[in-house]
């Protein structure tokens, strides 16, 4: 369990309890040994390493709301901001590929009467939304502008992802094993055994975790500041060795 680790062999009453604090790299705190494992005896360890990367895309959720007393009308003023607003995107350097409509609404407005008659519909509110993928982060804050510019009247949200992890992960991943096998080798040593090979390795699903912001891009002319901050790409896998 976290905040302590076990060592158990069968037939020798011991254990070791710890705490630490490794910079970077933090290791899940349980190991033990079972006496069989198809006959083999053997240590599981947990272990878990992260590695800090800069994100080198956003990801942006805007779109556009506008009413109108007729629902065609709304649509219709909807649709000519709307294509405007893609056009601009793709004038600006986004590729078509990274504009996406994640949410269209049409939704009647009511207005309540106290003298407990039913609602009346008194007009029509659409909505248009898009997922944008920005790949220039030096753009990012003219073109949250230029959103605004360009008629989105909605901005649900702003991330930031690293578009190739596969990398970071794979670093993170070696940290881990490297780790584990450490924490194996020094149980083993402690219990007066030796460690055989690896018999079993299984890796948990981690989420990438932002790391808050580094580093505030500076105003310039109008446009917003943004802070990409950094992420962490963490892995954590559970290793089996066998002891001979």
């Amino acid at each position: 369990m976290y905040g302590s680790m076990r060592l158990r062999i069968s037939g020798l009453a011991a254990a070791i309890l710890f705490a630490g604090v490794v910079p970077r790299i933090a290791i899940a705190k349980e190991a033990h040994v079972q006496s069989t494992l198809g006959g083999q005896r053997h240590i599981t360890v947990s272990a878990e390493a992260s590695v800090s990367a800069r994100p080198d895309i956003a990801r942006i959720s805007c779109g556009v709301v506008t009413e109108s007393p007729q629902a065609a009308e709304a649509l219709s003023k909807n649709s000519v901001t709307m294509q405007k607003l893609i056009d601009g995107l793709k004038a600006a350097g986004i590729a078509a590929d990274d504009i996406k409509t994640s949410a269209f609404d049409v939704s009647p407005r009511y207005e309540h009467n106290r003298d407990g008659r039913p609602p009346q519909i008194t007009g029509y509110q659409v909505s248009n939304d898009v997922h944008v993928v920005v790949r220039d982060l030096a753009a990012l804050g003219e073109l949250l502008d230029q959103l605004v510019t360009l008629g989105a009247n909605r901005i649900g949200s702003l991330s930031f992802d690293v578009a190739k992890p596969d990398a970071v992960k794979d670093e993170a991943r070696r940290r881990a094993v490297s780790r584990a096998r450490q924490r194996a080798e020094l149980y083993a040593t402690a219990a007066g055994v030796a460690l055989g090979p690896v018999l079993v390795i299984t890796e948990d699903a981690v989420h990438v975790a932002p790391r808050g912001p580094t580093m505030a891009r500076a105003a310039m002319s109008q446009s917003v500041p943004i802070a990409e901050g950094a992420q962490d790409i963490t892995a954590r896998i559970t290793v089996t060795y066998a002891l001979e």
